[in-house]
């Protein structure tokens, strides 16, 4: 049996979902595309084989950034430009969130709180790396936004890919040389 695609999630419990929410007009046309990608509802390319004559349809995906099912192919292009701009030196993975109980403010806030949440993090990653007594140098990273947890519940948190070293106010490269870059407590 086959795994089920968001897209049949949404078929199946949207519905319903509707009677009980009332999403903001954002949510629902991402919604929409879910609901509507690679179902002919955004049009359709065929291809013919000049060998047999066969025909195929190839239904148009929404191209909605938040699509799952048209998203696969642009997700691995950007993984691949990143990959081209990767440093021979170590990286640390950070996780930046927020206490649950801040979760409906943030819900009801996104535009706002997601842009507060980046400039948060940035800042702490700024600010601790260029404190010689965490390393003393301006590091690389980038920061991408998660909005779910992985029990698919509403969890914003920032995952940041961090250069494990960086540049002096001299130009000179310098890392810290250990296993662990920033200490926890400092960043909590």
């Amino acid at each position: 049996m086959n795994k089920p695609t968001v897209q049949d999630i949404f078929r199946c419990f949207y519905p319903a979902y509707l009677e009980k929410y009332s999403p903001s007009p954002e949510q629902a046309k991402v919604a929409r595309n879910i609901l509507n990608c690679k179902t002919g509802a955004y049009g359709a390319n065929v291809s013919v084989c000049e060998d047999c004559g066969a025909v195929q349809i190839h239904y148009n995906s929404c191209c909605n950034r938040c699509c799952p099912m048209c998203q696969a192919v642009p997700k691995e292009m950007w993984m691949d430009a990143r990959r081209e701009d990767v440093l021979d030196a170590p990286y640390f993975h950070l996780v930046f969130t927020v206490p649950d109980i801040l979760n409906p403010i943030i819900y009801n806030n996104q535009k706002l709180l997601y842009d507060t949440l980046y400039h948060a993090a940035s800042a702490t990653i700024r600010e601790l790396t260029a404190d010689p007594k965490h390393l003393g140098a301006a590091v690389g990273y980038i920061c991408i936004l998660h909005t779910w947890g992985s029990e698919m519940n509403f969890h914003p948190h920032i995952h940041t890919i961090l250069l494990g070293g960086g540049l002096t106010s001299k130009n000179e490269w310098k890392d810290n040389g250990t296993a662990f870059f920033l200490p926890i407590w400092a960043i909590s």
